[in-house]
């Protein structure tokens, strides 16, 4: 049974039919507007009822201190963690003295919709106040594209029988009681009071309101503004009140049946850690005058105009499932509004929709986002990966305090410093230097740009590299090892050999050799000479991939398989996840997979294995596979649909696409996740769309299952718009703008596009193999197709 039986599949909306309060806060995450830059949760008007109140600034933080029972080598001293910034989402209403609130009187009617197309939350509410009085209440909210630091409402109200006294306060808010309660779960952020102090620079005017804060330790100062534009009855009462952690727009009028009271309310929002207080206020201040010289019909025009050129480039086409239709479109929508107007910020895993995790990006970002962006909106990931070499420095000061050469980049951050206090799942997860060298790889494949490879992907190349060479050694057999490692599994710490980074390294060690020789002045200043790029190359190449020769399968890390398994048959459901309910010194020594690790390696260095170890190595490790992780279930499904599993795979894809629009993690109240909406995109693509980029090239071998009958899909790669149309039996693709041909590779076989030319081609069908089993009660749920 779904978390919210209200919300209804439509192609191009997600709507919400009624008003649940036990699943509000999941609601406020799934309704969140967002550009990368600003987020506000999808919370209520009013305000009230709330479940976990937030308006967030990406990058705006505050420090606390990581305890520790006993003082360690190397462990962090201090986390950052996301704190909510100034509300100006507030706009409460009263209705002859009453105020508007849905726990009392009578909830006629509540409708919410997510507008995937306009970039907009609608709502429309009716009510009758305890005393009789009834009222239509329209809204709509806008994080804007076009303008970083800018949001809008509109706000309506109408009587429906008779006339009635209307107030409408519109605030500017300090709400620290937004920040949530105390929690066992560690997935869930840390609880922080008082961590705000505000600047005595507040300033009013007659419709609009300024409010300057600071965080207490990070030394972080941010500001909102806000001005408002009130229509309605000739008399009418506006005023205005601030005071140091509020402030508050009041309109009063007597209206009739048939008139509106009519409020837009635009808010600017801007924060820095260096700049002044002067400096930040004009910037602010600024954002609003741009704001409302564009107007509200104007950001509206922006949004669309904003997203119909994203949609064009990629989107995708489900037919056979509602569901997932609604599905993926979603999480296209959340990883571009994730994304957009980051620049040279995180992508944080719950993005700017809650404060799950602190507020951290982890290597999602670069393992699950990226891959979207860098074949849809190719400049977003650019972006994100400059915020990555505006942290190297701290990577770089990190490995030395560790003791290697090189960049060790951090596990979990908001700001570039390492915030995991628990160093095995932590510090020891260094395949995140490999995963974010993979990401500018892509991004260099999918949009070449000789001065994004020159001056940002060469440096984060070059000290990924160097960490690899630092941390490995050659054996007395000659081949180069990793020890003490943890892989994407976070249950098998500080492993030996772990295939997934094993691989992953030779890529970045082989990608490093190949910059430094493209670039060699600019490698030459990063101290990179000839013995350096021998050295990274021997090691490529000598690198060792453990293989298991009675078992006939490759080994998660050295020795996995020798392990005891996991007595799955004695765990109860509700024991999951595993962390919440048995110390890691158990899973550490067990054959249990929280998320694919070796699976995860079977697709993403897929180069390195044969069909027949592939779906050797499926079959053993899908059996251990528990999904604690949101991480998982889309991995599964991809390397699933490859080994010719397509009932699983659809069953995976089902589990990933509706991650947090059924809550399947039970923790979509912190905020949606992000790289699980990045996986639902890539269960398609490269699942059922067979789409893979090993050695430069885009490569497909596309099959559906039986229950879709049409996946359509759009890229952006290396200039060109190119479309692919996946029916039962054959695969048409075709380039729909650019200049000059792309040879792909369909099935092994190369295929050379010209542009307005769709070429059509059959499908092979898969091998028949005995389907794999999974972990006793985490088999996933049988994907029914239909509405959510």
């Amino acid at each position: 049974m779904i978390d919210h039986p209200a919300f209804k599949a439509e192609p191009w909306a997600l709507r919400e039919t009624s008003l649940d309060f036990d699943v509000l806060a999941q609601s406020e995450s799934v309704f969140a507007l967002s550009n990368g830059h600003l987020g506000m949760r999808g919370n209520l008007d009013e305000g009230d009822p709330s479940g976990l109140p937030g308006t967030y600034l990406n990058g705006v933080h505050e420090l606390r201190p990581l305890p520790y029972a006993e003082t360690v080598y190397g462990n962090p001293e201090a986390s950052e963690t996301v704190i909510n910034v100034t509300n100006g989402k507030v706009i409460r209403l009263l209705v002859d003295d009453e105020l508007f609130d849905l726990r009392y009187g009578d909830l006629i009617s509540h409708e919410r919709v997510l507008d995937l197309r306009a970039g907009v939350l609608n709502r429309s509410v009716r009510w009758r106040s305890p005393s009789g009085k009834e009222v239509q209440v329209r809204s709509c909210r806008i994080v804007s594209f076009a303008q970083r630091g800018v949001a809008a409402i509109l706000y309506e109200v109408q009587p429906t029988e008779e006339q009635m006294r209307l107030v409408v306060q519109s605030e500017l808010l300090i709400d620290e009681e937004g920040m949530p309660e105390p929690a066992d779960d560690p997935r869930a952020a840390a609880t922080l009071r008082d961590a705000i102090e505000a600047e005595e620079d507040h300033m009013i005017s007659d419709t609009g309101a300024f409010l300057l804060h600071r965080t207490k330790r990070s030394k972080i100062r941010f500001g909102a503004a806000m001005e408002h534009e009130v229509d309605g009855p000739d008399e009418k009462l506006v005023e205005l009140a601030a005071y140091p952690d509020g402030a508050r727009l009041t309109v009063a009028a007597d209206v009739r049946p048939g008139e509106t009271l009519r409020i837009v309310k635009f808010v600017a929002y801007g924060w820095s850690a260096t700049r002044s207080l002067t400096s930040v206020r004009a910037q602010i201040l600024g954002a609003l005058a741009e704001a409302r010289h564009t107007g509200w019909h104007g950001l509206l025009e922006a949004q669309r105009a904003t997203l119909d050129a994203f949609w064009e480039r990629a989107d995708v086409e489900v037919d056979g499932d509602p569901a997932v239709q609604l599905a993926v479109r979603y999480a296209l929508f959340g990883i571009f509004q994730a994304a957009i107007r980051g620049e040279r910020r995180a992508i944080p895993a719950k993005g700017l929709t809650g404060t799950g995790y602190d507020g951290h990006a982890f290597w999602d970002s670069e393992s699950f986002v990226l891959p979207v962006l860098s074949y849809t909106a190719p400049e977003a990931a650019a972006q994100a990966l400059r915020w990555r070499l505006a942290t190297l420095d701290l990577a770089r000061e990190r490995a030395r305090l560790l003791g290697v050469a090189g960049a060790a980049f951090p596990w979990r951050t908001i700001a570039g410093r390492e915030c995991s206090g628990y160093w095995p799942a932590g510090t020891a997860a260094l395949h995140v230097g490999a995963d974010i060298a993979d990401a500018v790889v892509r991004q260099q494949n999918a949009a070449p740009d000789e001065a994004f490879a020159r001056d940002v992907g060469l440096p984060l190349l070059v000290e990924t590299a160097r960490l690899w060479q630092s941390v490995g050694h050659h054996d007395l057999k000659g081949r180069f090892r990793i020890p003490g490692v943890t892989g994407p599994d976070e249950y098998s710490a500080l492993a030996d050999d772990n295939t997934y980074t094993n691989l992953m390294a030779r890529r970045n060690l082989e990608a490093a050799a190949d910059a430094a020789e493209a670039f060699p002045t600019e490698a030459g200043a990063l101290g990179v000479y000839e013995d350096e790029v021998a050295a990274w190359r021997k090691a490529a190449e000598t690198m060792l991939v453990g293989y298991d020769r009675v078992l006939g399968i490759h080994q998660q890390a050295r020795g996995f398989t020798e392990l005891a398994r996991w007595d799955f048959e004695g765990t109860r459901p509700d024991q999951y996840p595993l962390l919440l309910h048995f110390p890691y010194f158990d899973l550490y020594r067990t054959q249990v997979v929280k998320q694919a690790d070796l699976v995860l390696a079977l697709y993403r260095c897929g180069e390195h294995f044969t069909d027949e170890e592939k779906a050797a190595d499926f079959a053993y490790y899908d059996e251990l596979t528990v999904r604690d992780s949101s991480l998982s279930a889309s991995v599964q499904s991809i390397v699933a649909a490859e080994t010719g599993h397509l009932a699983l795979a659809y069953d995976y894809l089902g589990e990933a696409a509706l991650m947090d629009l059924e809550n399947l993690e039970h923790n979509t109240a912190d905020g949606v996740h992000i790289a699980a909406l990045g996986g639902s995109w890539l269960a398609l693509v490269a699942g059922f769309g067979g789409l893979r980029d090993h050695g430069g090239r885009l490569r497909f071998a596309p099959r559906l299952p039986e229950t879709l009958t049409r996946l359509a899909f759009r890229l952006t790669y290396r200039g060109h718009g190119m479309r692919v149309e996946v029916l039962p039996d054959t695969a048409t693709y075709m380039l729909v703008d650019g200049a000059g041909e792309l040879a792909i590779l369909h099935e092994g076989r190369e295929v050379v596009l010209q542009p307005g030319e769709p070429q059509t081609l059959p499908l092979t069908p898969p091998p028949r193999r005995e389907p794999p089993r999974q972990p006793h009660g985490r088999e996933p749920r049988r994907r029914v197709p239909g509405d959510l």
